[in-house]
């Protein structure tokens, strides 16, 4: 357990802090949420890691330098909602339930979200409600969000989300064309109907594309 903790410490130090994340409540946070209890057990000597974790078909744990960019570039407050969208096992809503007032993780699988449930209750997250649905729908029934975290890639982005973000809410993930991955921030223009996000790229970033996010393939002879 004590080496759990020093590989904590030692991807704080070398891999989170040196990437200008400066958000001290993040550092805090991944320095104390055990990224190991997150993945399947054959992996976690390999949880700390400095690239993305393959634990499923098709499905990555972000790098752990990435995460905690896309984290400080969501400017979490303590009374934000927040949901995330394909959240796993639980490892990013551990820790951004220690930024955020309460936490929604959504997982299209159901053993996903129980298994993140139990995790997460583990390290005290109380205010996180793991539910199940399709991700590219997001999760409409406690919308709207301050923040809606995309935990991989997207190719495209899914229409029913601009009516789920607060006017002045952000919504960040990496979006991938062509091979190649930007971090994005998002915030609505328009209401209602006529709602729609404006994207703004900041960083270079790779991640797993989030099965429903996929641009559909051009048809070939």
């Amino acid at each position: 357990m004590a080496d759990r903790a020093v590989q904590r410490k030692n991807m704080v130090e070398s891999q989170i802090r040196p990437s200008d994340v400066t958000d001290r409540r993040i550092t805090a946070a991944m320095q104390d949420v055990a990224r190991e209890r997150y993945v399947p057990a054959p992996l976690a000597a390999l949880a700390y890691m400095d690239e993305a974790l393959a634990v499923a078909p098709g499905r990555s744990l972000m790098a752990p330098r990435t995460f905690a960019r896309l984290v400080q570039l969501a400017s979490i407050q303590s009374s934000d909602t927040v949901l995330i969208v394909g959240a796993l096992a639980g490892y990013s809503a551990a820790v951004i339930s220690r930024l955020a007032n309460s936490v929604f993780a959504l997982e299209s699988g159901t053993f996903a979200a129980a298994a993140g449930k139990i995790r997460s209750d583990e390290n005290g997250a109380s205010n996180v409600s793991f539910v199940t649905g399709p991700l590219e729908n997001g999760w409409a029934a406690a919308a709207p969000y301050d923040v809606i975290f995309v935990e991989g890639s997207i190719e495209l982005m899914p229409p029913a989300f601009a009516a789920q973000i607060k006017a002045s809410g952000r919504l960040v993930g990496i979006a991938t064309a062509d091979g190649v991955g930007r971090a994005f921030v998002m915030q609505q223009v328009g209401r209602g109907l006529s709602a729609a996000l404006s994207r703004h790229s900041v960083f270079d970033a790779s991640a797993a594309t989030l099965p429903g996010f996929e641009q559909p393939k051009a048809f070939t002879f």
